[in-house]
């Protein structure tokens, strides 16, 4: 049936306004897509990525946290340049500005012999006036150059403690550089000589306040070891040294490593000195020391450049003329060789003379024996005033005949290497020289033996037990290892050793305190220390257990190549276990990842009996409470016992250990 004109008319007309929406809405779709593409495109290029874009028919929605306000116009403008701007529409957000933090406040002070130099940025409130002032005292009236910017920003906590102690310690240090930050201060001074170093050391760390973190860099020039002495000895007692001298630390090793292939102890300690005679010091006495060796017994004694071989009485004859001439062809030039095989001695008449001087540690000195004549023991006793002084000195000496010849000499070298000692005897006979006491110097028995090897010829015989007491030392001040421990918890207390996430890679900023832990335990001889490291619970066990053993290896390692001496250290990896926080929130997990330092080995035990025998006195107060076996790391109460993972945390504060 054919439709009606009218009909056909409005059917054709609402086809054709069908056809047209549906153009209209598939062409605004195209402009739509293509203006939201290109503005995205735009927005890329300049930067903002920040921004995303949104159409809606011919508009470009800019959504997103502009950084500042400029690049919110930025991208305004971009998009502007791509669509008409009619179009756009700024839905942006600017990120509200964060407060910029405080400058790092900091003063470097040097000091040499024309004046001193302060480098740096203070607070505006620092007394500048002041400063300067304190610092020309300090300085003893040197001038003193002002080279210092003001920021006028708070006080930092701990500032002005830190200023005040840097300048009481430039008072003592001629010749340094002073590195002043909030709280913490860091020495680099020289120093004349390595006692003047450790006393330095001493002095600097008694002044320092408990509000100021300490680091100390004070080198000394090596002693002058005059004559460059060492003597090994191979008796009934065993192979070891009574005097070892060295002059590079390659040279020690040679030495060292010679004296253990001829079964010396693990315990060799050499003393690194100016004075050597030759550059091949160090192969001539591992080449004397394997001649002994191969003989079994006796002395070899090296003065500067002359070497004396005294075997043990009883060696073949013809196995001493093959090691003695060998050595003497083996010796570098410059090394000259005196080799001699004692006879046996005759029986020591009952009676034979003797003169001996006994030295109390209360500065009491007794001489006995016999003396050649009146002159000799007039110049003995004025020699001992002079030494020891003469308020406590005990004569019991008397003149006699039929003494050798060179008794006074020996009598009188043997003094003066007795008064090297805190406490200590000398014994002189016809054919031997014997000298035994405890010392406060590590040098003495170097410094012993380069005396009477100098006095008494290369030939002679002597004998030197002198052993090394840190106690006796005026000058060591030595923390003890519970004291080390509570350093390292000072340190340690306010800044974590941090790793990059998931890794045991220590961050660069947890450099300056593993650096601050290394200048510690430089102070602390042979500290046994484990080091732990701990995860929070998030992972799986394997995962974490092997990630703490790994982060523990990591601070060691980077204590090794800071110079260390860490062959008392061990590190050990505990996973999450013995959390001290709660593993369900995130102050708690982080506190949970952590690195502990405790004290191992004999002195954990030593620490752990006196803390039983401090509880025993207590009374039932000590009772209640359980034994601790190492120190807390809270800052305010560093010597607090707390709990059985003892020793000062320093916590990983990487957002996972997964």
């Amino acid at each position: 049936m054919r439709l009606p004109p009218l009909a056909a008319a409005l059917t054709a007309f609402a086809l054709a306004g069908g056809v047209s929406v549906i153009a209209a809405r598939t062409a605004v779709a195209v402009v739509e897509d293509v203006s939201v593409g290109e503005v995205r495109a735009a927005l890329a290029a300049q930067g903002h990525d920040w921004a995303s874009v949104q159409g809606d028919g011919l508009q470009v929605i800019l959504e997103g946290a502009a950084p500042t306000e400029a690049m919110r116009f930025r991208a305004i403008s971009a998009a502007g340049a791509i669509v008409d701007a009619s179009r756009v529409i700024d839905n942006m957000q600017v990120v509200e500005a964060e407060t910029p933090p405080p400058p790092d406040f900091a003063i470097e002070i040097l000091r040499n012999d024309s004046g001193v130099s302060l480098i740096g940025l203070i607070p505006a409130a620092t007394d500048r006036a002041a400063l300067i002032a304190q610092m020309e005292r300090a300085a003893d009236g040197l001038p003193v150059s002002d080279l210092l910017d003001v920021a006028d920003h708070p006080v930092p906590e701990h500032w002005a403690s830190a200023l005040r102690y840097a300048g009481r310690a430039l008072e003592t240090l001629p010749r340094s550089k002073l590195s002043v930050r909030p709280g913490r201060v860091r020495v680099e001074a020289i120093s004349d000589s390595p006692e003047a170093q450790r006393k330095l050391e001493a002095d600097l760390t008694r002044l320092k306040p408990d509000t100021v973190r300490l680091a100390l860099r004070i080198s000394a020039p090596r002693p002058v070891i005059t004559p460059f002495a060492t003597r090994f000895v191979i008796d009934e007692q065993g192979p070891r040294f009574e005097a070892c001298s060295a002059d590079t630390p390659e040279a020690m090793a040679t030495i060292i490593r010679a004296a253990t292939e001829a079964g010396a102890g693990d315990d060799v300690d050499c003393t690194l000195g100016l004075g050597v005679p030759s550059g091949q010091w160090g192969e001539a006495v591992a080449t004397g020391v394997a001649a002994l060796a191969e003989l079994g017994g006796g002395s070899v004694t090296f003065s500067d450049a002359d070497v004396a071989l005294i075997a043990a009485q009883g060696t073949d004859p013809a196995l001493f003329d093959r090691v003695a001439g060998r050595l003497e062809n083996d010796l570098p030039d410059l090394f000259a060789l005196e080799a001699v095989l004692p006879e046996a001695p005759e029986a020591r008449p009952e009676g034979a003379p003797e003169f001996t001087a006994r030295l109390a540690e209360a500065g009491e000195l007794r001489l006995a024996g016999r003396l050649p004549d009146q002159l000799a023991a007039t110049t003995v006793e004025n020699f001992a005033r002079a030494r020891f002084g003469g308020d406590d000195l005990t004569l019991a000496t008397r003149v006699t005949g039929g003494l050798p010849g060179d008794w006074s000499m020996r009598v009188l070298a043997g003094l003066e290497a007795l008064s090297m000692l805190a406490v200590g005897e000398l014994d002189v006979g016809p054919d031997t020289l014997a000298i035994t006491g405890r010392t406060g110097s590590k040098t003495a028995r170097a410094d012993i033996a380069g005396l009477l090897a100098d006095k008494l010829g290369r030939g002679a015989d002597f004998d030197i037990e002198v052993a090394y007491e840190e106690r006796l030392d005026p000058i060591a001040g030595l923390p003890s290892p519970e004291e080390c421990l509570r350093q390292i918890a000072y340190v340690t207390a306010d800044t974590k050793i941090t790793f990059d996430p998931g890794s045991a890679t220590i961050t660069a900023e947890a450099r300056p305190v593993v650096d601050d832990i290394a200048e510690i335990v430089r102070r602390c001889p042979e500290l046994e220390i484990e080091v732990a490291g701990y995860t929070d619970s998030q992972g799986r066990d394997e995962m974490n257990l092997a990630l703490s053993q790994k982060r523990a290896d990591a601070v060691v390692e980077a204590l090794r190549r800071a110079r260390v001496p860490v062959a008392g250290f061990t590190a050990k990896g505990y996973g999450e276990a013995d959390p001290i926080a709660d593993n369900d929130t995130a102050d708690g997990r982080e506190a949970n990842r952590r690195i502990e330092f405790r004290l191992s080995g004999a002195q954990a035990a030593t620490m752990a009996e006196a803390t039983t025998e401090d509880g025993e006195e207590a009374g039932e107060d000590a009772q209640a409470a359980p034994v601790q076996e190492a120190q807390s790391i809270d800052a305010d109460a560093p010597q607090a016992m707390e709990r059985p993972a003892f020793g000062p945390r320093a916590r990983p504060t990487d957002d996972s250990d997964d």
